[in-house]
């Protein structure tokens, strides 16, 4: 790419313009038709490092102290501190096993237009929703389009872990079943390719993505990691997406298996999907902040529920682990440390084990 385009590199714009490197938004633009449903052209697509800038972008460009953000209960942590961070105040809409409850929803909408404070966008994570690894129906994801027109509410579809679907089909994305154009889509290959390359991206019409660009005061996202990003996916993307996947669905059953051997019936979660990651609900006597602290001290690095919710009790007994690095090895040795912790500090999962045994 240096030997090809490295002249480019001497201009802000990479002869590509400030969303970013061309041959990257066309790849993009063929990619989401393929795997989402997305129509869209290359001048759609902003590129942004990482999907967390675009989260910040969409915080920047709508969002004013004291405006109102609906999210679902769990959800992405990192995104919760952005939106505090510039004066919104996330409401949390409960899940289920398929995610956002659009009845709750609804009644959070109406309520809202009576007190006469509507949101300022719905944000859901409706593709491996993190924390809870569900993925949103077609149904489900059809009724929040009709909702979010029907209230005149946009939506901020977070599709970071969209790729990692290892059993069953991805649905289109919300982005391609509105005709509206109220539907904000972000993107990222930092789970699917590499973390530190952080490269993202944002699909919207122009109306919006023009809204976006002009609070991207950064000179643009890093360009070498654009070019060799398309040059890679155009021949090897998909191929090395089908082994990630493959490998993530060993770690995840690895996950799994540990846990119902180390924590029994006191573990309560659903196994993925997809994704990296399980959400995991523990007995009323434990303090998953407490726990995480004392993990790390033992070198066992877990996500408390508290970081990852809008509801303090909700979280407390929740909590979040990731199997994408670790080896298999690791994560078994991993969730029996966790599991001796747990018993000592809380008398979980020792106790109930000692109960279930004896019932049998």
């Amino acid at each position: 790419m240096l030997r090809r385009e490295g002249v480019n590199l001497a201009t802000y714009g990479l002869a590509s313009g400030p969303q970013g490197y061309r041959g990257l938004r066309e790849f993009l633009a063929a990619k989401m038709k393929r795997h989402a449903g997305i129509v869209c052209d290359a001048d759609e697509i902003l590129v942004t490092s990482g999907s967390m800038q675009g989260i910040d972008l969409v915080c920047q460009a709508f969002v004013a102290p004291g405006d109102s953000i609906i999210v679902e209960q769990a959800t992405y942590g990192g995104a919760l501190t952005r939106m505090r961070r510039g004066g919104g105040k996330p409401v949390g809409i409960p899940l289920d096993d398929g995610g956002m409850r659009m009845d709750l929803l609804a009644n959070a909408l109406e309520e809202m237009k009576r007190k006469g404070a509507p949101p300022k966008f719905i944000y859901t994570i409706p593709t491996i929703q993190n924390p809870t690894s569900s993925v949103m129906s077609a149904d489900r994801r059809r009724e929040m389009v009709r909702l979010s027109e029907a209230y005149g509410v946009p939506i901020v579809e977070d599709e970071c872990y969209s790729d990692l679907i290892f059993e069953g089909d991805r649905p289109d994305a919300i982005y391609a079943m509105s005709g509206t154009g109220g539907v904000i889509h972000i993107g990222s290959f930092s789970k699917s390719i590499a973390p530190a390359l952080r490269v993202g991206y944002v699909v919207a019409k122009w109306e919006i993505l023009s809204r976006l660009l002009a609070c991207k005061q950064d000179a643009g996202s890093g360009a070498l990691e654009q070019m060799v990003l398309a040059e890679y996916c155009k021949t090897h993307f998909f191929d090395h997406v089908d082994r990630l996947n493959a490998a993530l669905r060993v770690k995840r059953d690895a996950l799994v298996e540990a846990l119902g051997e180390h924590f029994g019936t006191s573990a309560e979660f659903e196994p993925p999907r997809g994704g990296i990651y399980l959400w995991i609900k523990l007995p009323k006597e434990v303090d998953t902040t407490r726990l995480t602290q004392v993990a790390a001290q033992a070198g066992v690095a877990i996500n408390p529920g508290v970081e990852w919710s809008t509801d303090a009790d909700y979280g407390r007994v929740r909590l979040r682990i990731c199997f994408a690095h670790p080896t298999v090895e690791t994560i078994r040795e991993g969730v029996a440390k966790l599991a001796e912790i747990c018993g000592r500090e809380f008398g979980v999962p020792t106790r109930i084990a000692n109960v279930d045994r004896a019932a049998g």
